[in-house]
């Protein structure tokens, strides 16, 4: 209590006054006789005593440190001190005294703050034209609405959707992160604003809804909790268009798709687009958001996970997240479709079966691969009831390092025994013995005759290839059932997957864009959030 007295130099704290009142005369008075420092304390002066001594080179005695106060630094020196320190916590100090509290209102301190925590990198002195003070910005803006920065879902039905909030010099902007246009996989992400909340005046932070083509209007925030917040449009009337629903939905089309209704030939496709238009625009930005994280990396894991962009047949393009999770990986839907919704696991793939593809000859014939795959699903069956039937004594089964799962289990081949008499190029499940010498190297591809693909322009080369499944369902999400296929590993970047039942083939490509503020607190953290998405369309 002395030490912090001696720092501040403000004597004898409120709350050793108040013990003092409440001793006796007696005690007071021994109280008054004891030394003002502990025993801790004079072993740190008498320390700093001989220290000093030394230094001097002679030394008449042991003689006290001297004792300074914060109070007696120059403002200048306190300035970047508290410069220093995180946001959060100079309110507090202003709380210490006046001294601390005036110099808490110098610029410079909040103009460090909001370039060192939000990354602004802006000349914030032109805010002393509009009376907008740095910690104004700081305290009413970045700070006010720093929970909703990151990467969230709206909740639009079975489409989803990609949200990345950012701090965007003195604006705040909510980014829909959309697909490029069917089917140029690899072309980059398209993104408009929906909200944008900024500065104008220093008594609050204003919010304006950027939905439609009539500029910025007024809007509203509201955070509901620490991982949801809700968006509302308070002048809907400025997403309407002088030629009605049929304009805007011409200009929808041309924004969603790039191309027009007169372009788009296949009569299932004109009904899936329509259906998406009526559906989306009657939430006139009216939505509700859920945070979503970007899944943690390991250096084993086969490829990086992350975002991907994949073909979908009629539904066109979507957005979906690759995952790993120990013996398997899965393909999460950020946005979805009628069939099979956002939130839903549309690819699993089974790390512990490599398979390999017959060369490019055998492989141009769907039956042959399908008679492998086939093989592999009755492999993982038989693999599956064994493990149910065995005693429950786990602990003497090791399990297997990320190394051996992407360079073949080692384990004996549970293949039929008409598998053992194949003939070179003719593929089908990879054990140890049977690993390629070109593992991880390219090797020929061709997709089967009879299967379809959205793009012609699939890569001619692939690493490695694992057994999967797909989700398959009826419009509405009916009937779910989980089908045999490929996953086929191009590069690090790309990868494919062919879907055995459809005859079709998705491919799959990165999302190359920088997300701030997406990473998951913990493991435990993005496993919750994969099952609070799931379970909304569940």
């Amino acid at each position: 209590m002395a030490v912090c007295a001696r720092l501040c130099g403000v004597g004898p704290s409120r709350g050793c006054r108040r013990r003092q009142q409440r001793r006796g005369p007696a005690e007071t008075a021994a109280a008054d006789s004891e030394p003002d420092t502990d025993p801790e304390e004079e072993c740190i002066e008498a320390g700093a005593a001989v220290l000093c001594g030394a230094e001097g080179g002679r030394s008449a005695g042991p003689s006290p440190p001297p004792r300074c106060s914060l109070l007696e630094l120059p403002p200048e020196l306190l300035v970047e001190i508290f410069a220093s320190l995180p946001g959060t916590d100079l309110p507090s100090l202003a709380q210490v005294c006046t001294k601390f509290r005036r110099i808490l209102h110098t610029d410079t301190i909040w103009r460090r703050r909001c370039r060192e925590e939000y990354g602004v990198c802006e000349n914030l002195r032109k805010l002393e034209i509009t009376g907008v003070s740095c910690r104004d910005v700081y305290a009413k803006l970045f700070h006010r609405y720093r929970h909703i920065l990151g990467l969230w879902q709206p909740d639009i039905g079975p489409y989803g959707g990609l949200l990345n909030v950012v701090v965007d010099g003195l604006f705040i902007i909510g980014w829909m992160y959309l697909p490029p246009h069917d089917p140029h996989v690899d072309d980059p992400m398209r993104f408009k604003p929906l909200f944008r909340i900024h500065l104008m005046e220093r008594k609050s932070a204003t919010v304006e809804c950027m939905y439609g083509h009539r500029g910025p209007h007024n809007g509203h925030i509201q955070i509901v909790k620490k991982d949801e917040f809700s968006t509302k449009c308070n002048q809907t009337d400025h997403h309407r268009m002088s030629g009605g629903r049929q304009e805007e939905f011409r200009t929808w089309l041309r924004e969603e798709w790039g191309r027009t209704l007169e372009d788009i030939f296949h009569e299932h496709m004109q009904e899936l687009i329509l259906m998406k238009f009526i559906y989306t625009s009657q939430y006139d930005n009216c939505l509700t958001y859920r945070r979503i994280y970007l899944p943690p990396s390991h250096p084993d894991d086969l490829i990086r996970p992350g975002l991907f962009k994949g073909t979908y047949g009629s539904h066109g393009l979507e957005i979906i997240m690759l995952s790993f999770h120990g013996k398997r990986a899965r393909a999460t839907k950020i946005t979805g479709d009628p069939n099979i919704p956002a939130g839903q696991q549309t690819v699993e793939i089974d790390l512990m079966h490599r398979i390999q593809l017959p060369d490019v000859e055998n492989l141009r014939n769907f039956n042959e691969l399908s008679r492998i795959v086939l093989e592999v699903r009755e492999q993982v069956r038989l693999e599956q009831q064994q493990e149910e039937d065995r005693p429950e004594d786990g602990e003497g089964h090791g399990r297997q390092s990320p190394q051996e799962l992407q360079h073949g289990p080692a384990q004996p081949s549970a293949g039929p025994p008409a598998e053992k008499g194949r003939e070179p190029g003719d593929g089908g499940a990879v054990s140890a013995e049977e690993q390629p010498g070109q593992c991880g190297q390219g090797q020929p591809f061709l997709l089967p005759a009879g299967v379809s693909s959205r793009n012609e322009d699939y890569p001619r080369t692939y690493r490695m290839c694992f057994y999967g499944t797909g989700l398959i369902a009826g419009h509405g999400f009916t009937s779910p059932e989980r089908t045999p296929g490929v996953f086929i590993l191009f590069d690090k970047d790309r990868f494919g997957f062919i879907w055995l039942e459809l005859k079709s083939f998705s491919l799959y490509s990165r999302v190359q864009a920088t997300f701030r503020n997406a990473d998951a607190p913990s493991p435990q953290a993005f496993e919750e959030m994969l099952k609070n998405i799931q379970s909304l369309t569940s």
